[in-house]
């Protein structure tokens, strides 16, 4: 007769628990997953996976043989969810905590064969007049995880989307057949060419407040020109610091891809030179405008003063000779006279009439 060995009730309670806690765990990163896929030379797989079983899968096929990773989609996940997807895929936790706080500036880290690119994103505010705005770019964040299997983005913001990069890239299986990095490279050049996009457009801005200033009948907007080169300034700190982090992906770590993703990544550093060039010319312009705006409404203050300056020595004869004969003395010249009042009148006047034609003449009025 066979014989049965009861299993201990706690361990079965332990073994619910601990089928409880990865269910929940997934069902918790799944919240902030926006898309999770596989892909096999090139092809996306059209089973539906959750970060855990899409680099399983992606290890089993690649044990066959197979060159194929996982690619999953996350948008400003917690601490929890994001703890969750490094421990599937062993990222380390200095990163970790960079994915889930935000605010950092565009760098390049390597974890032994994992890349860790933190990409600033730019959004250009649609408006009618740089006069009434009171913000032109807004910023966003994407991380980007690569492993040898892997790829893992990490969205901030509402216009840092990437559906558009993945449907793009899934209609060039040639290019996803190249590995994790390809899928690296296509965020980066998708987000430096938003930076050209952007750059390209408050240019329009720009000139703009330039003809605007130099205008000699408009009013100087120099509040308007110090947030245009704000706005430039936040561009500038989101740009910039990324030409060396892109540079680095040529010199240190060409070890990690194919040649031939070391050149996509070179035309990328390319157009990225080009939109910090740009910027660095827009705020080099803009510290001129601001310089000019200033002189302008200094010449214009000194313009007022001297206006003012004319009709205050105008009216200053007449208060004179008028406070000399209200001081009611007896013996005053021609004051017994009846044409005394006249006479005073008309040299007032007359004096008033003269200091006007010779400030005209002297462009004061």
């Amino acid at each position: 007769m066979p014989s049965f060995r009861a299993v201990p009730t706690s361990s079965r309670r332990a073994h619910r628990s601990a089928g409880a806690d990865a269910q929940g765990s997934q069902q918790s990163v799944s919240a902030a997953t926006v898309d999770c896929a596989v892909y096999v030379d090139g092809e996306r797989l059209p089973d539906r996976f959750t970060h855990a079983t899409a680099i399983e899968r992606a290890r089993e096929l690649e044990q066959e043989g197979r060159k194929a990773y996982a690619w999953v989609g996350l948008h400003e996940p917690d601490e929890q969810q994001m703890h969750s997807v490094a421990e599937v895929f062993d990222i380390h936790p200095l990163a970790v905590e960079d994915a889930v706080h935000a605010h950092q500036r565009p760098k390049l880290e390597r974890y032994d064969n994992t890349l860790f690119l933190v990409l600033k994103t730019v959004n250009y505010v649609e408006h009618e007049s740089v006069l009434l705005t009171r913000e032109i770019v807004e910023t966003g964040e994407i991380m980007v995880f690569v492993g040898p299997d892997f790829v893992v983005t990490v969205r901030h913001g509402d216009h840092s989307g990437l559906a558009g990069v993945r449907k793009s890239l899934e209609e060039r299986p040639r290019q996803l057949a190249l590995g994790p990095f390809a899928v690296m490279h296509a965020i980066a050049d998708h987000v430096v060419d938003s930076y050209l996009d952007v750059t390209t457009l408050m240019e329009v801005d720009i000139d703009a407040i330039e003809e605007e200033t130099f205008s000699p009948t408009s009013k100087t907007h120099v509040g308007q020109i110090y947030m245009l080169k704000r706005e430039v300034v936040e561009l500038r700190r989101a740009v910039a610091p990324l030409s060396v982090e892109l540079g680095r992906i040529n010199s240190e770590h060409r070890d990690l891809m194919s040649k031939e993703l070391v050149r996509y990544m070179r035309d990328v550093l390319d157009h990225q030179t080009q939109a910090a060039d740009r910027i660095a010319s827009y705020d080099e312009m803009l510290s001129s405008l601001v310089h000019a705006a200033l002189a302008k409404v200094s010449v214009q203050q000194n313009i007022d003063m001297r206006k003012i300056s004319a009709w205050v020595a105008m009216a200053a004869v007449p208060t004179m000779i008028a406070g000399i004969y209200g001081m009611n003395f007896e013996y005053m010249p021609e004051l017994a006279q009846p044409w005394a009042y006249p006479t005073v009148l008309l040299v007032m006047v007359l004096v008033c009439a003269l200091l006007y034609r010779t400030f005209r003449r002297n462009h004061w009025l």
